[in-house]
């Protein structure tokens, strides 16, 4: 049995090499370079958040994100308990790991105010809930963790039905806007983002987890495929059909009922070609440049959104503006130009630890 698939590393690395892209500001600065009625401008807008209402390609980064988080709970656990560690050692180490996660999602918080907020809208705030959500299930039968994210969706339709009967779904005017005033005293100035998210995006983590089991177990290969490739049908049917209905629409922003059943069928479907092309198909070569992104996600991941953000963006503006603005590039060309350079650099520090096997965990 394989303690570790390189499909996994993968996955985790494209994810996170797209958000570097967007720490780099690229997708922004190709929306400059192809504005609205530009035949490349309909691509770039998938780099974008969907306004409200309806899906586009970035929305499932964030899932993703913490679907392969909960696919990588098993390997982590089974490796503690193979070290030694009791089950009671590992759930503290799950809690502390949260905990951390709280602190630095809160932090960046601050980082983005440039001063002290109390803000719980970052992904790494919702992994301080849905991570050790997850990690309590995981001695559960798979049916059992199914229930209970089944559960968690449930209670979240529920919440937005309850306090809003008519109109559930409005922005800024729904249950988790509630929450966010009572928790914070503050609505996400005009994003529509919400903390309740964590609850039914937990449900992506425990499906993480069930199918990280699944590729622990002794389940032959191509059926983990089909299993992976049915459930993740079924997410699509059910999400998509929910919003094409009019019962309740895909929106990310406050992670409705629909979209976690969307965005976790996506996932699904993602994870079966990675496994199915890069473990079974064996075609591994492209994967390195994305590894080694993937080996250090949590670090990347902070680095950008701080040092990234606040310092190197600007940094390479200076000399990029002054070499190659003074050979005459136009200012969108200037931002495309300063976006891959920042992002190279990103992905050279990854390159970096990974060549000198730095890898930092929490």
């Amino acid at each position: 049995m394989k303690d570790r698939f390189l499909s996994l590393d993968a996955f985790r690395g494209v994810t996170m090499f797209l958000l570097a892209g967007e720490a780099a500001l690229m997708y922004d600065s190709l929306a400059q370079a192809f504005p609205e009625g530009h035949w490349l401008h309909g691509v770039v807008e998938q780099f974008h958040h969907h306004p409200w209402a309806g899906l586009r390609f970035w929305d499932l980064i964030q899932p993703f994100f913490m679907f392969i988080v909960g696919v990588a709970m098993p390997f982590s656990l089974r490796s503690r308990l193979g070290r030694g560690d009791t089950w009671a050692q590992s759930l503290r180490h799950i809690l502390w790991r949260s905990l951390l996660l709280f602190l630095f999602g809160t932090g960046l918080h601050c980082v983005y105010s440039d001063k002290l907020v109390f803000e719980l809208w970052n992904v790494l705030t919702q992994l301080s809930f849905t991570i050790p959500v997850t990690f309590l299930l995981m001695r559960t039968p798979w049916k059992v963790q199914l229930g209970v994210s089944s559960l968690l969706l449930a209670i979240t339709e529920i919440c937005y039905r309850a306090y809003a009967p008519a109109t559930p779904f409005v922005m800024d005017q729904n249950f988790g806007s509630m929450v966010d005033m009572l928790l914070m005293g503050k609505l996400n100035n005009g994003g529509g983002w919400v903390t309740f998210n964590c609850v039914p995006t937990a449900a992506h983590t425990i499906w993480g987890a069930i199918c990280g089991s699944l590729l622990l177990s002794d389940t032959p290969d191509f059926r983990r495929v089909r299993i992976l490739v049915t459930a993740g049908i079924v997410g699509l049917v059910i999400g998509y059909g929910l919003h094409w209905a009019g019962i309740t629409p895909i929106v990310k922003r406050i992670s409705t009922t629909a979209f976690v059943l969307a965005s976790g069928g996506w996932a699904l479907l993602a994870l079966a070609l990675f496994y199915w092309l890069i473990d079974l198909r064996k075609v591994q070569g492209w994967t390195f440049p994305f590894v080694v992104v993937g080996m250090n996600s949590i670090f990347i991941y902070l680095f950008f959104e701080t040092v990234g953000v606040q310092w190197l963006v600007p940094t390479v503006r200076i000399f990029n503006d002054g070499f190659l603005g003074a050979m005459g590039l136009g200012t969108a060309t200037l931002a495309v130009t300063n976006s891959l350079l920042v992002w190279a650099i990103y992905w050279g520090l990854c390159k970096f630890l990974h060549k000198h096997k730095i890898f930092f965990r929490i």
